[in-house]
């Protein structure tokens, strides 16, 4: 067996993989435009074409752009008068702005442990067990492109009266039995930082079905002010959170290629996929039928039976170094120290431990969940070989990195 790179061997890549983001010359015209036109702030032409267009694409009523995809999910939140003395159920395996959004309310992030089996996205019967009378909203989270388990939390919605947030900032154009996600929830919230699906730097969008929770949220992302009212009208508590311009531009370019881009990823993960199935010391997620995935991440587990003697940092540390770039995961959020600061503490409505609470199912995900990011899914088939060569070199040298 030949030595692993990470300890002086020859690895199985050294080219790179696929550049992200990309961009062409309409790209650079449609920039030039906006340059040109002196109009190079917010609330104009190009953002308001870009979220009439990508909420047709979701198949949503409404949608609005915003500068990025962390205030869109606070933008959302407090459109729905969500605040102190609230509850909000989220999955503790996400990145960390689906909690802190609700901790800027005011209102109280309550983990719910997560469906190992279903891209570690949130568990509709934690969901369940986690409801109180204080519930007032959930936010399920499209992890990795997978959707989420959306028809049973959207039963629980209408039994118990809670708002449905999406959090699709790593799904677009994912489906779920047949439907966009983005138009499922009462609102849901996408993300267009630089290593998503759709890429301008930053940026974010909310779409949503209803025309009143639009206004409210029109009023929370421009300072308060009301649709058809004066400019120094401000009605309702509101921040800056519009998307300028350049943004717009840069977007509705990503918009059209999106759909090329995601029939490449969905036939290369279905390779990358057939290449690791049954491959020792890897657990692959199962995929269904009747779900459409983004692929914004391809997520694999480690069989820690086999691979226990080496933490995942050391297997990703080992296989990028075989010039296949692997990332590691998030960190229970629970367990971040943000949780237990008290900065954090004074902001909620009272005092929590969360370092209590129990989630071993994101633990267990933590501990040996790795993945590969999008734009390693947009070459070609010799991509996915080397990416399978690289992983199969590592589990079968495992003991050299013992």
């Amino acid at each position: 067996m030949s030595t692993l790179a990470i300890n002086g061997g020859n690895p199985v890549r050294e080219r790179p993989f696929s550049q992200w983001p990309v961009y062409a010359d309409d790209d650079r015209e449609a920039l030039v435009r906006v340059l040109e036109s002196g109009k190079w702030g917010t609330l104009g032409p190009r953002a308001e074409e870009f979220q009439e267009r990508f909420a047709a694409f979701v198949g949503a009523k409404h949608g609005l752009s915003v500068f990025n995809g962390s205030v869109s999910l606070e933008t959302a939140l407090r459109a729905a008068s969500i605040g102190p003395g609230d509850e909000v159920i989220v999955p503790p395996y996400t990145f960390v702005a689906t909690a802190s959004s609700v901790v800027f309310t005011g209102a109280d992030p309550v983990f719910a442990d997560i469906d190992p089996n279903h891209f570690n996205c949130i568990d509709p019967a934690a969901v369940e067990a986690a409801i109180t009378s204080r519930t007032r909203a959930v936010i399920p989270v499209h992890m990795a492109g997978c959707p989420a388990e959306m028809e049973p939390i959207l039963a629980l919605a209408e039994k118990h009266g809670l708002f449905v947030l999406e959090d699709a900032a790593q799904a677009h154009g994912a489906e779920y039995r047949g439907r966009k996600v983005g138009s499922i929830g009462d609102v849901a919230s996408f993300s267009f930082q630089e290593t998503k699906n759709m890429a301008a730097g930053e940026g974010g969008m909310l779409t949503m079905k209803a025309a009143d929770i639009w206004e409210k949220c029109w009023a929370v992302h421009n300072t308060g002010r009301v649709t058809g009212g004066a400019w120094y009208q401000h009605e309702l508590p509101g921040s800056n959170f519009r998307m300028t311009e350049w943004q717009a531009a840069i977007l509705l370019g990503q918009l059209d290629r999106l759909p090329g881009q995601m029939e490449i990823r969905e036939r290369n993960a279905q390779l990358l996929y057939s290449r690791l199935e049954g491959m020792e010391g890897i657990v692959l997620f199962p995929l269904r039928d009747d779900l459409k995935y983004a692929w914004h991440l391809f997520m694999f587990k480690l069989n820690l039976d086999i691979t226990g003697k080496v933490d995942k940092r050391r297997f990703a540390e080992a296989l990028t170094a075989e010039g296949v770039p692997t990332e590691g995961g998030y960190v229970n959020l629970a367990r971040q120290k943000m949780f237990s600061s008290r900065e954090l503490q004074r902001r909620i409505s009272r005092p929590f431990d969360y370092s209590s609470v129990d989630l071993p199912r994101t633990d267990q995900a933590c501990a040996g969940t790795l993945w590969f990011s999008q734009n390693m899914l947009l070459g070609d088939e010799s991509d996915i070989d080397d990416i399978a060569e690289g992983v199969r070199k590592v589990v079968e040298n495992i003991d050299e990195l013992a």
